[in-house]
């Protein structure tokens, strides 16, 4: 009779592991940016919002009034919001012309200080609808 010997292997050889770390290396240096990405636009997803009452009252201004032009909705007139000058902790936003202009905090740790997002309206038949401008166009963050 022989007797066959078999070695029992005891793990993963170093070739192994050294494969699987570049694939996640791979793996991360691939998600990181979209990650990143996604965290600011969410981020700056409350600026947009902070908009929609500016939005909601231009639109209501223009059905009340029966306006047929946007020369005279303006902050301040027509019973719109007063502008709000951007500072520590709080967005700034105006109305000129019906267009909706917002601007980000000028909080000194934020990556996207004084962005810009604008709603740019188009009044047809009594109907608005909304165009998005600014600084966060270009920056992917609206």
């Amino acid at each position: 009779m022989t007797k066959s010997t078999h070695k029992k292997q005891d793990g993963f050889t170093l070739i192994e592991l050294m494969i699987v770390v570049a694939i996640i290396g791979i793996l991360a240096a691939v998600a990181l940016p979209a990650y990143q990405n996604y965290t600011n636009r969410a981020t700056f997803s409350e600026l947009v919002l902070a908009a929609t009452p500016l939005k909601t009252a231009v639109e209501i201004e223009v059905q009340t009034a029966g306006l047929t032009a946007l020369t005279t909705v303006n902050s301040s007139t027509l019973g719109l919001p007063a502008v709000v000058t951007a500072a520590a902790n709080l967005h700034g936003s105006a109305i000129a012309l019906g267009v909706i202009t917002m601007t980000w905090e000028t909080t000194p740790i934020t990556a996207f200080n004084t962005v810009t997002y604008q709603l740019i309206p188009t009044l047809l038949n009594g109907s608005i609808t909304w165009e998005t401008a600014g600084g966060c166009v270009a920056l992917n963050l609206c």
